[in-house]
């Protein structure tokens, strides 16, 4: 299975999923014209991931923006990470939501996600 790099850009977040490293990564932006077409090959490699995953999935979200239709498409793939958290120990996948000390939007938005999610995330401010 290929690892995905796709580099950021003003309307599309930096991707890393790393199948080696256990590493699923994304952070900027989210804007882009269409989100299913984005998001979509990252749910398919999740779902691939998920035959065999690693004993442990590290996430790492970072976004400082997201518009309503990534939102959609950013819930697919945790529910796609929260399969592997089922199929794992509790340990087995750990989501880090990065956020910016004064942006309580995206703080919230963590939070959301983690209410409609069984996986506990691990809030992290950063500062600006």
């Amino acid at each position: 299975m290929e690892p995905i790099s796709i580099k950021g850009t003003p309307k599309t977040p930096d991707v890393n999923f790393d199948l080696e490293a256990g590493l699923v990564e994304i952070k900027g932006r989210s804007i882009p014209e269409n989100s299913i077409e984005f998001y979509k090959p990252l749910v398919d490699w999740l779902e691939a991931y998920k035959e065999k995953p690693q004993s442990k999935t590290i996430v790492n979200i970072q976004l400082e923006y997201f518009n309503t239709s990534s939102s959609k498409c950013i819930l697919d793939v945790f529910k796609k990470l929260e399969e592997i958290y089922v199929q794992l120990d509790e340990d087995g996948v750990v989501i880090n939501w990065y956020y910016e000390e004064d942006d309580e939007d995206m703080y919230e938005a963590g939070e959301d996600y983690q209410t409609i999610l069984k996986i506990p995330f691990t809030m992290i401010e950063m500062e600006e």
